[in-house]
């Protein structure tokens, strides 16, 4: 499974040169690890959003956001964001800074 290589190198460009960022591949994509969490990623031409449960429910109620499913069950507090949704690289910076504020809750 491919994904968007132009939407991971946009946001490794809004990640930065984070000392605690490491990329792993997973779900058929890339996975951005800070601090070894999960932060965001990228699958096929959508973004992975880790919000935590809490935080998913509100990002559900924006256009282009879906829940994360890849075995036909949601994941509890991961979404995905569809292309039309990581157009800009105002809305790629909103969803990482997103995840990076639920990262940081967990320690």
């Amino acid at each position: 499974m491919a994904y968007d290589e132009r939407l991971a190198e946009r946001v490794r460009a809004v990640l930065g040169g984070r000392d605690d960022l490491r990329e792993q591949k997973m779900f058929g994509g890339v996975a951005f690890m800070v601090g070894d969490k999960m932060c965001v990623g990228v699958t096929n031409d959508d973004l992975m959003v880790r919000l935590g449960a809490g935080e998913q429910k509100d990002a559900l109620k924006r256009p282009h956001v879906r829940p994360m499913d890849f075995t036909g069950r949601p994941m509890k507090g991961f979404i995905f964001v569809g292309a039309e949704g990581v157009k800009t690289k105002r809305q790629v910076q909103t969803w990482v800074d997103r995840a990076l504020a639920y990262r940081s809750m967990l320690g």
